[in-house]
Formats: C-alpha cells, sequence, structure tokens
C-alpha cells in the first residue's frame, strides 16, 4: 500500500550518517521529518550543527522519538537493539543502520559480544537490490555495512558459478571510521597515506561472508579494508575463483541479468571512479575476465555514506512503504 505524509524520527542524527538522513528525509517529497535526537545536542537546532540542513527542528532525547511510522536508527552496535525494540513495539517501521541486526544470534556473539535480544534474529538484510520482496514486508530492516554493499552486490551475479575463493582488497574514505576523532583518523596520520587496518578482525567480514553462503556454503574469503586520505567513498577490487570461468561475453550477460533494470546499480565500460559516485546512490561495477591467471576480476565504487549507509535507508524506506526507489535520492 501507497502512503503520503509519512512521519519519519532519526534516532542519533549528528553523526555523519545520522546528518545525512536528517538530509536526505527534509528533502523527500513525501516524508516529513518530526524528531531528531543526540543526547549530547539536547535543544540544540539542527541547523546550527549541520547548517547544509533547512531546519526549524531541534534535536530531542533518543526517548522522545516516538509516534513516527518510519524510524531509522543511527546509534552504535549494542545500543540500537533496544532502541529498535522499543520502538517497534510502538507501531514503527524501522531501518537500523547498526550492526545489531546484520548478523544471526551466534555470530552476533562471536565478534560484537552476546545479543540482548537474540529472539529478534534473523532480520531482513536491507540489500535492496537482493532481497527488495522481503524489505518490501518487513517491519525492521538491517541496513547493510558500506564494504559489504558493494562487495556483495559485485558478487552476487557470480553465485551460479560457483564461486570458490574471493579476495576483496577495499579502500574507504575516513567518514568511513566515524565522525569521533581518533589518531587513526587525524589528519597528520592518514595525509599522504594508504593505511590497512583491521587486517584480522574487521567487523565486516562475517557479513560478507554471510551474503556469499545464504545458498550453502561460501567461498574461503580474504577482506583487506585500507584507509585513504579521502572524505568518502568506496573502491573495492575484488578477485574470484569459481568453478568454470565464463568468457567475457558470458561474464557480462551474468552482470546484465542481475541489474540491467536497477536504477542505482551501473555497469562500467572501464573501471568506475570515485568522482562518479560521490554524493549519490549509485553503485558502479566493472567486471572483467582475467583469463591468464584464472579469475574474475570486479571491481566497485561507492560512496560510502549514500549507497554505503544513507542513502541505501533511504531506499529501503521507500521500498517498506510502497513508493518508487528514487524518490528523495534523485
Amino acid at each position: 500500500m501507497t502512503h503520503t505524509g509519512l512521519t519519519v524520527g532519526i534516532v542519533g542524527g549528528s553523526g555523519y550518517t545520522g546528518a545525512l538522513l536528517a538530509e536526505l528525509v527534509a528533502r523527500h517529497p513525501h516524508a516529513q521529518l518530526t524528531h531528531v535526537s543526540s543526547e549530547q545536542l539536547v535543544g540544540t537546532a539542527l541547523s546550527s550543527a549541520n547548517p547544509r540542513l533547512r531546519s526549524e527542528l531541534r534535536f530531542c532525547r533518543e526517548a522522545e522519538v516516538a509516534g513516527v511510522d518510519v524510524a531509522f536508527v543511527c546509534t552504535p552496535h549494542g545500543e540500537a537493539a533496544a532502541v529498535v525494540r522499543r520502538l517497534l513495539d510502538a507501531g514503527a517501521r524501522v531501518v537500523d543502520l547498526s550492526a545489531d541486526f546484520r548478523l544471526d544470534a551466534a555470530t552476533y556473539a562471536q565478534w560484537y559480544g552476546e545479543h540482548p535480544f537474540p529472539d529478534m534474529l534473523p532480520v531482513v538484510y536491507g540489500l535492496t537490490e537482493l532481497f527488495r520482496e522481503q524489505i518490501a514486508a518487513a517491519p525492521l530492516v538491517a541496513n547493510p555495512g558500506c564494504y559489504p554493499t558493494a562487495a556483495l552486490l559485485a558478487l552476487h551475479p557470480l553465485l551460479p558459478l560457483g564461486l570458490t575463493d574471493v579476495v576483496v582488497d577495499a579502500k574507504s574514505g575516513v567518514s568511513g571510521a566515524g565522525k569521533a576523532p581518533s589518531a587513526r583518523t587525524h589528519f597528520c596520520t592518514i595525509d599522504s597515506d594508504v593505511i590497512a587496518y583491521n587486517v584480522r578482525e574487521h567487523r565486516h567480514y562475517p557479513e560478507i561472508e554471510r551474503g556469499l553462503s545464504l545458498g550453502g556454503r561460501g567461498p574461503t574469503l580474504t577482506f583487506v579494508p585500507h584507509l585513504v586520505p579521502l572524505q568518502r567513498g568506496i573502491v573495492e577490487t575484488i578477485y574470484a575463483r569459481v568453478d568454470e570461468l565464463p568468457d567475457e561475453a558470458g561474464l557480462a550477460a551474468l552482470y546484465e541479468k542481475a541489474y540491467g533494470g536497477e536504477r542505482f546499480v551501473e555497469l562500467c565500460d572501464a573501471p568506475p571512479e570515485l568522482k562518479d559516485v560521490a554524493g549519490t546512490n549509485y553503485c558502479r561495477l566493472y567486471p572483467f575476465v582475467d583469463g591468464r591467471a584464472g579469475r574474475i576480476v570486479v571491481v566497485a565504487a561507492l560512496d560510502n555514506l549514500m549507497k554505503g549507509a544513507s542513502g541505501q535507508a533511504v531506499q529501503n524506506m521507500n521500498v517498506m512503504v510502497g513508493w518508487s526507489e528514487e524518490e528523495g535520492l534523485l
């Protein structure tokens, strides 16, 4: 059923993803932004913290986000689950941008600690292009992480070939590390450098692994993320071995079948560049066959704050309430 004039609340609206969500919802032709919370900025005008946002709203407390049709939760993992449960109990449909609902309970416990509400798992995974029908019917959607969004969109068309081994070499702008400053993200640390980080324990690893094994046993996976001295954007170069290596025409046909009708996934004739996706909800893909090495290589690019977070969250909201997916995103 299509709705108009839905009220929308954002929990955690002072970080990068929450602030961008507020901008997107405020410009959305059918949604009305009614609540944005920040425990540190209670009572402060949204426009003073984010001058790009033309709004008369003031930040409220998390508990005051109530009576909304749709809520976005942008709090850290471990904090989001209780907020999500409260909002669901109050009748809101929820898109959670934390990691609290992306994994099954056992895997979550291994990477994050015991889940406070394991009875709520699993929930619908919000990779819109792959799970559109489930998202449309879901009261709660787990918005994917930025690295997994690029990796899983890049690799999904290859699943029929029998993926056996995957290497994801990923590079992200510093906004992917969040707004809170740290020694790692200090200008003097990251400027003029490329830094591999969390190479043995990055928490997006199990999310990618799960996405590649939903149909059964998945491939062996190596995931190495890097920070690069950019504000935003992700480029992943992905190397995949399959049971049966296709020719270029066969590979192109697989990707065209998967994404030929998609609004926000674009197939390219050359490796995509970050400037082509910055500030947009597009993921651009360039797959090719490396016949000499017997691999398929896919280069993927997206904006980690848009298709990798806030843009995809709005895309999921649009699906959940029956609007065109591009509403508020173009």
